[in-house]
């Protein structure tokens, strides 16, 4: 079997490998999962690390916690952070119009409301949602964001702002735009320096340029037949890096939710004032938005839930041949972040089985079976090879 997996402690030894690894690796193996990485954080350290498969089915590397993932929608609680970075700065209202900021930004249509930088951030604007990510003609150039936003100029808002939930990557793409005009850097530029430099997340990147080649994971998906291979396109257009942009690894998310948990601060480096977190994590029904019909609850860049009575932030990511998800408990210093490169596994609309099971484990519960939601019977003939070293070890 092609797989890697340390934890800290015997105790830790004991209860995720009794109790959490088999479920995954029959998770993964009645799913036909090429690669997947998963890092289960309690009391802000590492207390399991498991990576299985291979990164590029057709030139088989093992995925290991360094492998590079595209991270889909994790991307945005990165660019609820850096506009917050600015708020606390005063170079941003939450309250004012995005209007404000960018003039180019308009409306029109039924609903001609202001929208304020707040309810892009909470999803409570009205916009639409991407339709075309023009993966297979991506551009990559300083000035992507700056025309994609500007092409919006017939943009029409859903309902009037502030009275409903729509999850919109347009909203965050616009919002990685405000950053750019507010702080006189590229979104990418200043997530670099302002996130990614102080927490030490020295192998992430939102520039797929400077991503290292030797460690990225290609995305995979089906054909009619069951049978998996690389996917054609990578999802990367720097016009949606905002949301949904980042390349990041295990060991990297790993140190931005420690980061989190720790309201901002890791080893000695702040990202956010403390007191900032009371008002990402407040939801926006609290605030008077609400927050759709589903229950789901929204805060600035995360979503709100509870798992077993504890408050969960949480924010999952899907795109072409990748997914993934992170959660976490803040209140009991316990986070998971894993990350697959393929798309047929059903992560939920916020998290899937596999979250579930591994923060119940944290939480020195009995997880439950995860659901098997797609049982390849037959074995892809890219997997073949792999299938059969894991029978005979």
């Amino acid at each position: 079997m092609i797989r890697s997996a340390s934890v800290s402690g015997r105790a830790h030894v004991n209860r995720y490998e009794a109790e959490l690894q088999p479920l995954l690796e029959e998770f993964i193996g009645k799913q036909c999962v090429p690669g997947f990485t998963i890092v289960v954080v309690e009391r802000l350290r590492v207390a399991y690390s498991y990576s299985f498969g291979m990164s590029d089915s057709e030139n088989p590397t093992p995925v290991t916690d360094r492998s590079l993932f595209h991270m889909a929608s994790v991307t945005k609680p990165f660019t609820a952070t850096a506009v917050m970075q600015l708020v606390q700065r005063r170079k941003i209202a939450l309250d004012a119009r995005v209007a404000e900021y960018l003039p180019y930004f308009k409306v029109h249509g039924k609903y001609k409301g202001v929208v304020t930088v707040r309810q892009m951030l909470t999803h409570t604007a009205g916009l639409p949602d991407v339709t075309d990510y023009h993966w297979g003609d991506p551009h990559d150039d300083d000035e992507a964001l700056d025309r994609y936003v500007r092409s919006l100029r017939e943009l029409q808002l859903e309902f009037r702002p502030g009275t409903a939930f729509r999850y919109s990557n347009i909203g965050y793409d616009i919002l990685g735009d405000l950053v750019f005009k507010v702080s006189g850097k590229t979104y990418d530029d200043y997530v670099y320096d302002h996130i990614l430099v102080p927490l030490g997340m020295n192998e992430s990147t939102m520039l797929a340029r400077k991503v290292n080649r030797r460690r990225l994971v290609l995305g995979h998906v089906l054909d009619s037949e069951g049978d998996f291979s690389p996917s054609k396109v990578y999802p990367y257009n720097r016009a949606h890096s905002p949301s949904s942009g980042l390349i990041s690894n295990a060991k990297d998310m790993t140190r931005w939710a420690v980061a989190n948990l720790n309201r901002g601060e890791l080893r000695g480096r702040r990202i956010l004032r403390s007191k900032t977190y009371d008002v990402m994590w407040k939801s926006a029904r609290e605030l008077g938005d609400l927050a759709g019909s589903s229950g789901t609850s929204v805060g600035m860049g995360w979503f709100l839930k509870s798992h077993r009575g504890n408050l969960l932030v949480t924010h999952s990511g899907g795109d072409t041949g990748f997914l993934s998800d992170l959660a976490l408990l803040p209140e009991k210093g316990i986070a998971v972040v894993w990350m697959s490169n393929c798309d047929w596994v059903d992560s939920g609309p916020l998290n899937g089985p596999v979250t579930y099971a591994a923060l119940d484990v944290a939480l020195g519960l009995r997880p439950q079976p995860i659901r098997i939601v797609r049982n390849l019977e037959k074995i892809p003939r890219s997997t073949s090879q792999v299938r059969s070293e894991r029978n005979t070890k």
